[in-house]
């Protein structure tokens, strides 16, 4: 039996600018339904390699696959249509509409209606109704027909969520999902990860450690560009160069 191809596989992804090498042959597998946590210094790279993975930025070489699929010479809505979705770590909603018409959006984007998405017709309220239940799956089914403004901050972080999950990905990037979040709201943040879609291949940026030690199965450590370590959260948290590079006090 041929087992299935990874649903993110990266190799030897590198990326400069100018002299500065902000990304040195990475090499990154996420199996289906993975839970992976990104973590490392401010400057480490991160955000670069998100960049990189959903096509905001070309890499100088290496490879990126989705599910067996070269993407790396990809734009970044052709890489959606494979199954990659991300979130941002500054959201990027629209923020006078209400949040069921922010998601159904995405879901008239992804069945190539959105160009006639705000004219009444029954297409447009089907993707309404599927909005309505990703609202729901992210604990937002009561706020639907609120404009995006009068949310709370970590609100329209599971909103953003629910717009990525709208696009059906096999793979998810997370940039961050707690940042911004006040304290009090961020156990919302935590459950709203844990009950994410199980097939799902997720990939989370976040310096809220006591989340990505709670969330992630894998850890990654990226340091100046580069892999540092990768194993479990028993594993990351007893390895000594991660604790002298990153962890320090904190793990």
């Amino acid at each position: 039996m041929v087992s299935a191809p990874p649903a993110l596989s990266v190799q030897g992804l590198s990326k400069q600018f100018g002299a500065l090498a902000v990304t040195r042959s990475v090499d990154l597998e996420l199996a289906p339904g993975a839970r992976v946590g990104l973590i490392g210094p401010n400057g480490a790279g991160k955000t670069t390699l998100l960049h990189l993975l959903s096509g905001v930025l070309r890499p100088d070489a290496g490879r990126i696959q989705l599910a067996g699929v070269a993407v790396e010479h990809l734009r970044p809505e052709q890489r959606v249509r494979c199954g990659l979705a991300r979130t941002h770590q500054i959201n990027t909603l629209l923020g006078e509409s209400a949040a069921r018409d922010n998601v159904a959006l995405a879901i008239a984007e992804r069945e190539g209606l959105a160009w006639r998405a705000f004219f009444p017709g029954r297409r447009w309220a089907r993707c309404r109704e599927e909005a309505q239940g990703r609202l729901e799956e992210m604990g937002l089914g009561g706020d639907a027909e609120r404009p995006v403004r009068e949310l709370g901050y970590g609100q329209q972080r599971l909103l953003e969520i629910a717009i990525a999950l709208a696009l059906q990905p096999r793979v998810l990037l997370l940039d961050e999902p707690a940042a911004g979040v006040p304290s009090g709201e961020v156990s919302v943040i935590h459950a709203a990860l844990a009950r994410l879609p199980g097939e799902v291949a997720i990939l989370l940026i976040e310096h809220d450690m006591d989340l990505v030690f709670r969330f992630a199965r894998e850890i990654i450590v990226l340091v100046q560009g580069s892999v540092l370590s990768r194993g479990t959260p028993e594993q990351t948290r007893a390895d000594p160069r991660v604790r002298a590079a990153y962890l320090g006090t904190r793990a």
